[in-house]
């Protein structure tokens, strides 16, 4: 057997000081293998390069596994080298070729290459992913806002798909703040995507909207807008408010800080039962969502950007039954008990 392992050890040596390629030393070292083997079943004992059939497959064995060994070193060594790494951008920063996407809003004089920037250093949360939040998220990632929080305890089902349409067919029964992460992903790879599968509530409002730089309120619920509304006035973060009812939908933004009036401003106390009743009640046009969220997405990008001009004090009513749009004025209301307290 040494007699055989010092041919092994002169091919493998003795051909690399020759500048034999590994592939032509490790073909070399092969055939040796092979006749060792022939040798050893053909001369049972008597081989004389020595060794049994048991110990050259076991020693067989042991070579493959040191060559595989070698093979899965090499490739992550040769992954961690510096050009192999995945380019790393600091946060609010483009990647490389990422600014692409963007150059029909870099063209636009109100946004250009400093508003879009904006867009990418900013943080939108979307409270509710059902029919307004998913045009507007799909708006927003699109957009290149940085970075989208979305909050809902709510599944994906089959009754949505007519019209939320950030969920699809294969999606339904998946959480609907996952459902929306995995298309804004698909849409955007670029963004960050920070799902909450629960309910939004008074215990975790105020920690959470500090966190994002403007929230949009897209939730069926009245509650949860009371809740909503106390906690960006308290964070003094502007909140762009869609509702919709059958036919029509409404839009507007509440910032009481300034000078113009708050959820509770407008709706101080939540209407009579049956007053107010919900999609699943009352039914809604499919399309409907689709026009107020994207408006509401546009929003949020003119108070990122500070382009044109916003819906603070000003609240959009679109009747899509008679092809109407609408708007009336809004006044704060000093004896509030959200924004009429002193601060």
């Amino acid at each position: 057997m040494a007699l055989a392992l010092i041919l092994a050890a002169a091919i493998w040596f003795g051909g690399r000081w020759l500048g034999w390629p590994s592939q032509a030393r490790l073909l070399a070292l092969g055939l040796l293998y092979v006749i060792v083997m022939a040798l050893a079943v053909l001369l049972p004992g008597q081989s004389p390069l020595g060794g049994s059939v048991g110990e050259w497959l076991v020693l067989g064995g042991l070579g493959l596994l040191v060559f595989g060994y070698s093979l899965v070193l090499k490739r992550l060594r040769r992954n961690v080298r510096p050009e192999n790494r995945p380019t790393e951008v600091a946060p609010g920063q483009f990647a490389p070729g990422e600014l692409d996407r963007y150059a029909r809003h870099v063209v636009l004089r109100e946004i250009g290459g400093l508003g879009q920037k904006k867009l990418k250093q900013s943080s939108v949360l979307v409270v509710g992913a059902g029919g307004l939040g998913s045009p507007a998220m799909l708006y927003l990632a699109a957009a290149g806002v940085g970075t989208i929080g979305v909050i809902d305890d709510d599944h994906v089902d089959a009754t949505n798909l007519q019209r939320q349409v950030i969920h699809t067919d294969k999606r339904v029964g998946m959480p609907k703040v996952f459902s929306a992460e995995a298309a804004m992903k698909a849409l955007n790879p670029y963004l960050v995507v920070k799902p909450y599968h629960r309910r939004l509530t008074a215990d975790i409002a105020g920690d959470l909207v500090p966190e994002f730089d403007i929230v949009l309120d897209g939730c069926d619920d009245l509650d949860t807008r009371y809740v909503l509304n106390d906690a960006c006035t308290q964070a003094r973060v502007p909140l762009v408010s869609g509702a919709l009812s059958q036919w029509e939908g409404q839009l507007t933004t509440y910032a009481p800080w300034d000078s113009t009036p708050c959820y509770a401003c407008i709706f101080p106390e939540k209407p009579a039962l049956g007053l107010a009743p919900t999609c699943a009640e009352a039914g809604v046009l499919g399309p409907l969502p689709g026009i107020l969220g994207t408006m509401m997405a546009a929003e949020a990008v003119k108070e990122i950007t500070g382009a044109g001009k916003g819906m603070r004090g000003r609240m959009a009513i679109h009747d899509a039954l008679w092809g109407e749009h609408r708007e009336i004025a809004l006044k704060r209301r000093p004896d509030c008990p959200v924004c009429g307290r002193p601060e």
